[in-house]
């Protein structure tokens, strides 16, 4: 499978932001329209686009959803989105709205048993979320830490079905340090499932080194703050792997 860049939407107030290694008290601004973002994104070529409610999130509810839905059905890019989903009906609103793929984070921790009810009903229109501290699940938007290993949990929705995991490093998170490749690469040997890395992603060498993985399950990168601050554009990301192909 070729590799996907996803550049990322963080959804909080009606806004595009970004926090450092998931901090709420740590937010940049980066931009009064979600929706125009995602279209800025789409022009430049993105084929998908990973979009988060903060709000939804920490709530658990669905806050900022009509951006979400307003770029699914007006640009061409593909849309995933996480954040405040924890009902079918919050997955069902989604997908009745054009979104490609839903993210299941918290509530996979809270509830397995549901969200493997959700897999085996919505097949690869389900993704599970694994956002890690020192290798345990975070849930609520990261403001709680697990007693869940990744890798346990992602093995255990693997044997349940799933085929795509998004795996969030929150050290490396809005640090621009670099992803933890061996984490990632760990996550898609011990699973055998497709793997989108997500968190440090700093320059095209990160990109490439990502890249490398493709073979072994890892299939794309989502990339936030690095764009938001300028070290290269989403033009130059998906040049960069392509060439590496």
């Amino acid at each position: 499978m070729s590799f996907t860049i996803f550049p990322a939407i963080d959804m909080r107030g009606g806004k595009c932001v970004r926090l450092l290694q998931g901090d709420y008290n740590q937010e940049t601004v980066y931009g009064d329209s979600p929706f125009e973002m995602a279209r800025s994104f789409a022009s430049a070529g993105a084929s998908w686009i990973h979009m988060v409610d903060l709000d939804g999130a920490k709530d658990g509810l669905r806050v900022n959803d009509t951006f979400v839905v307003k770029a699914a059905k007006e640009l061409t890019a593909k849309i995933q989105i996480g954040g405040g989903i924890r009902t079918e009906a919050d997955i069902a609103h989604y997908l009745e709205n054009g979104i490609a793929r839903v993210i299941l984070g918290s509530i996979a921790v809270s509830d397995p048993v549901f969200a493997i009810e959700m897999i085996r009903k919505y097949g690869d229109q389900i993704a599970i979320g694994l956002d890690a501290k020192n290798g345990y699940v975070a849930t609520q938007g990261w403001l709680h830490t697990s007693k869940v290993k990744a890798v346990e949990l992602g093995k255990r929705f693997a044997d349940a079905g799933a085929e795509t995991f998004i795996f969030t490093d929150i050290a490396t998170d809005g640090m621009l340090s670099g992803p933890n490749v061996e984490a990632v690469r760990m996550l898609a040997q011990e699973t055998g499932k497709y793997v989108i890395a997500s968190g440090g992603v700093s320059s095209l060498a990160d990109l490439r080194k990502l890249n490398e993985l493709n073979k072994a399950g890892v299939i794309g990168a989502i990339v936030g703050k690095a764009l938001y601050e300028g070290c290269f554009s989403v033009s130059e990301a998906l040049s960069e792997v392509s060439v590496s192909c």
